[in-house]
Formats: C-alpha cells, structure tokens, sequence
C-alpha cells in the first residue's frame, strides 16, 4: 500500500483497515508457527502499513 492511498482515506476507513492488516498479521503468525506460511515477504509488508497507516492516523487527529 503506498502513502499516497494511506493519505487519500477517512479516518474510519483507515481504522478498518488497520483492523483487517492486524488480524492478517495474527493470522500469517499462526502460519509461521505451524510451518505453512508461503509468502514469508508478506510479514514486512503488513509491518509497514501497519505504521503507515497508524501514522497518517495520528496526523489527521486534531492536536488536543
């Protein structure tokens, strides 16, 4: 996911987002564990736009 599309989302679609990349990542863990996982590249992708994600997040939130 590049920034640009991070930056061009609503706040709420970049929570569900966030939601469906944190329950892949969970799901990729359980992969790994028990030794099925096939696109190991994956698990950096998903930290990635995970921080992306949560960063532009944060930048869209008003300053309190």
């Amino acid at each position: 996911m590049k920034i640009d599309e991070v930056r061009g989302l609503t706040p709420d679609q970049l929570s569900e987002t966030l939601l469906n990349l944190k329950k892949e990542q969970f799901n990729l863990r359980f992969q790994k564990a028990t030794g099925q996982m096939e696109k190991t590249h994956r698990v950096g992708e998903i930290r990635k736009d995970i921080a992306r994600i949560k960063t532009v997040l944060r930048s869209k939130q008003p300053a309190a």
